[in-house]
């Protein structure tokens, strides 16, 4: 009885935190609103144990304590980069795979993620590769690699979600490359708390991260999100790991886009676009080829718009319809357009040029399943808009691009140069920007006709006469 009591005081008592699923911050007691991300609902209940505060994380390699060094004595050499065979990757990432790098590839359920990174994997046969699988079976890795019709035969599978386990197979295999899909799946047995939460991915990654900086092992992390981006998702890792990469797209449409939102070792302007096919993600160097129907002509409320993504031009087909209410309060609806942004140009439209379209429905649409960010292409929005009020078709080998102001004002855009570039080798007769942008622009070297316009009423006039 009395070493009975002897070890019931010595156990730990239990102790429960309340952590926020959308930022990591963590609470006492239950708050409804976060106060560090501002938030609603995301504090869930966690259990936790005292830890060892000397302890490090689990990474399976024992190495010095590192020193102070002198700022003039640390080399800075040039990265190595590990080549992906995959052109639209290797931009986003910088240039390549850096070694010792720890990248996440974020994204919603059923996006691609998965195919993508066995694409990938299987693209590079000179490499030794540990792919690590937490969801899905051999065998059903095995019908994904058969569809993609391609085999690399130094991919090593192995299912497991131990991080401990993991890091026995990586010792025992000693791979150039760790792909863990994915994150969530993932748990150390030192946290008491269930697979998935906010406690074992965190301390999961930062094990994870330490092994890729000490053994110069690059790892690629797949993780899940939901469409509010909670529940261990990028924005809880996004500051453990070097690059978060966002795969994105619409189920419905055979177009992904891979964003940059962080990238220690190169520029997150950068963006890829890939068409999902049966056999597979297929890269796409001209997405402007792709946007285009070329076959709207005679067809009203379509406008072509020079847009740039990242730092990629490319070329837009926006669509717009405008008919009569039938119900009491007109509809406005746009898709991968921002709705408040095409409320004010139906206000400047009003209010600037006299187009009465208060009592009208107006609906908008980037073709394709993009979501388009660029203000460039406020002046081919408000064109669509109103040659399908007026129900009169734009000229089919017209391009555009050109920010509008609250005064009706037509703005300049950045680089001008390549998104007439881009027009011109579509083979657009004639280019429409703000006045603006000509200045600088040797007009002698191109083949399109430039027409700068400074009002919204002077790009009507040269549209609709």
């Amino acid at each position: 009885m009395y070493l009975q009591s002897r070890q019931v005081r010595g156990m730990a008592k239990e102790k429960t935190v309340y952590v926020c699923s959308n930022c990591g911050q963590d609470s006492p007691k239950w708050v409804g609103k976060c106060p560090s991300c501002g938030e609603w609902n995301t504090y869930v209940e966690e259990i936790v144990r005292k830890e060892v505060t000397n302890r490090r994380p689990v990474s399976g390699i024992e190495t010095a304590k590192a020193k102070p060094l002198p700022l003039h004595e640390i080399k800075a050499d040039e990265e190595s980069r590990i080549d992906l065979h995959d052109e639209e990757l290797n931009r986003v990432l910088g240039g390549g795979l850096v070694p010792g790098s720890l990248v996440l590839i974020g994204g919603e359920p059923g996006i691609g993620k998965s195919t993508l990174v066995m694409q990938t994997v299987l693209q590079m046969p000179e490499k030794r590769i540990l792919y690590v699988s937490g969801e899905e079976s051999t065998r059903q890795l095995k019908l994904r690699a058969d569809r993609l019709s391609t085999t690399s035969s130094d991919c090593l599978i192995v299912c497991e979600t131990s991080l401990e386990q993991i890091f026995v197979h990586i010792k025992n295999t000693n791979p150039e490359l760790v792909i863990i899909d994915s994150i969530q799946t993932v748990f150390t047995e030192n946290i008491e708390s269930s697979p998935g939460s906010i406690a074992q991915v965190r301390e999961c990654a930062a094990s994870i991260l330490r092994f890729a900086k000490e053994t110069h092992t690059p790892v690629l992390l797949i993780g899940h999100i939901n469409k509010e981006g909670s529940i261990a998702g990028p924005k809880v890792l996004e500051h453990i790991v070097d690059t978060v990469l966002q795969f994105e797209g619409d189920q419905h449409y055979m177009y992904r886009i891979l964003r940059s939102i962080k990238n220690r070792f190169g520029s997150t302007a950068e963006l890829g676009i890939y068409e999902m096919r049966q056999d597979g993600l297929r890269q796409v160097n001209n997405p402007s080829e792709l946007l285009l129907s070329h076959e709207h002509e005679g067809m009203s409320g379509v406008a072509i718009a020079s847009a740039i993504e990242g730092v990629r031009p490319f070329l837009i087909e926006t669509q717009g319809l405008v008919s009569s209410a039938v119900y009491g309060n007109p509809q406005r609806s746009a898709t991968g357009f921002d709705t408040r942004r095409m409320n004010m140009l139906l206000a400047v439209l009003e209010k600037r040029v006299g187009f009465k379209l208060a009592q009208k429905d107006v609906f908008l649409n980037i073709a394709g399943g993009l979501k388009v960010n660029d203000p460039a292409i406020d002046l081919a929005v408000i064109s669509a808009i109103l040659s399908s009020n007026m129900d009169a078709p734009i000229e089919q080998d017209v391009c555009m691009a050109g920010e509008v102001g609250l005064s009706g004002e037509i703005r300049p855009v950045n680089r001008i140069e390549q998104r007439i570039g881009e027009a011109e080798k579509l083979g657009f007769k004639r280019f429409i920007l703000p006045r603006y942008n000509l200045q600088g622009i040797d007009k002698s070297k191109l083949k399109i006709e430039l027409v700068p316009v400074r009002k919204v009423e002077e790009a009507f006039r040269v549209l609709f006469g």
